[in-house]
């Protein structure tokens, strides 16, 4: 009885010293790639989708940023990092990030947040089949060009002469300007390219072209949207009324944009990494393009240019900002 007794209290001992030596759970770990120079209403929106999704940064998912602060220069080093930390999935901003990405890797899956053109790219061969270790989300919609210089003629009348403008070094700058530029020839537009060497370069550039053009499109280009506060502010000093992509240079006191929303697309990136989390291939994902796309006027920069927006657009708009 003695020995039975030993060695049931012997048993009772490990089990819990059994229980304490079982490794936690692998906490996952996502790498954000990105031109940006700091923290972002992007990647609260990314982060807002993972929380619906489940996940809380910093219990059960961690976050490893990774900003080039405006250099693009430094994001193939900057993904070579993530994929030593290792990061389980890369998340890129931009075309030019997910080209680091992709030249890093083609083992550790990546999920492009918002991108031009992957295919033309050279990223993907495919949007419906990606193969590969790529997957995501692209802004793909060459409609938009002719979209919003029709907005612009439609709100200035007649106009003949604009300025394109975005960074070069950003791939994302090139095909959206051959988009404009064809659509321009089409509806009788001649259209100036305006190609920053960065973002320091735009007041010079706009000065000079000022006299030439009667408005400004901004093109797709994560760089311009991170400076969108500056943006604006150089298109309004010289009275040049501008449309951009994104709502957030209306909010910044830009004229007009049209456009899809990026906060949308960071957060719907957050599905893409939940399900390769759980044992999804980037190859059987297919890549999403967007479906709707949002028009915003702020008619007090309107009234500051002398403009008066017609019925017919203000009809179409999504939201007026007074």
């Amino acid at each position: 009885m003695l020995r039975i007794g030993l060695v049931l209290a012997l048993g009772l001992l490990v089990v819990p010293l059994a229980a304490e030596a079982q490794p936690s759970p692998k906490v996952p770990v996502v790498g954000m790639l990105t031109p940006a120079s700091g923290p972002s209403p992007l990647f609260d929106a990314f982060r807002l989708g993972l929380r619906e999704l489940g996940y809380v940064e910093d219990r059960n998912i961690v976050i490893e940023y990774r900003f080039a602060r405006g250099d693009l220069e430094a994001l193939p080093g900057l993904a070579m990092e993530l994929v030593r930390l290792p990061a389980d999935v890369i998340v890129t901003d931009g075309t030019a990030a997910a080209l680091a990405a992709k030249r890093a890797t083609d083992r550790v899956p990546i999920v492009m947040a918002a991108i031009s053109d992957p295919v033309r790219s050279g990223i993907i061969p495919s949007l419906a089949r990606p193969g590969g270790n790529v997957t995501g989300l692209t802004l793909l919609a060459p409609e938009l060009s002719a979209k919003r210089l029709e907005l612009l003629r439609a709100v200035l009348g007649p106009v003949r002469q604009i300025a394109a403008v975005w960074v070069a070094g950003n791939p994302n700058g090139e095909l959206p300007f051959a988009e404009t530029e064809a659509a321009g020839r089409s509806l009788g537009i001649n259209v100036h390219p305006l190609k920053l060497g960065s973002v320091d370069d735009l007041e010079p550039m706009i000065r000079s072209a000022a006299g030439r053009v009667r408005a400004v499109v901004q093109l797709s280009d994560v760089l311009l949207w991170n400076n969108r506060a500056a943006v604006v502010r150089v298109a309004a000093s010289y009275r040049l009324p501008a449309i951009y992509e994104a709502r957030e240079f209306c909010e910044a006191g830009g004229l007009m944009s049209y456009g899809l929303s990026l906060p949308e697309s960071f957060r719907r990136a957050a599905g893409y990494v939940d399900r390769i989390l759980k044992g999804a291939k980037p190859a059987d994902l297919p890549v999403e393009q967007p479906t709707k796309f949002e028009l915003v006027i702020n008619l007090k920069t309107a009234k500051a240019l002398g403009l008066t927006i017609p019925q017919s657009v203000l009809v179409r708009a999504d939201e007026i900002l007074q």
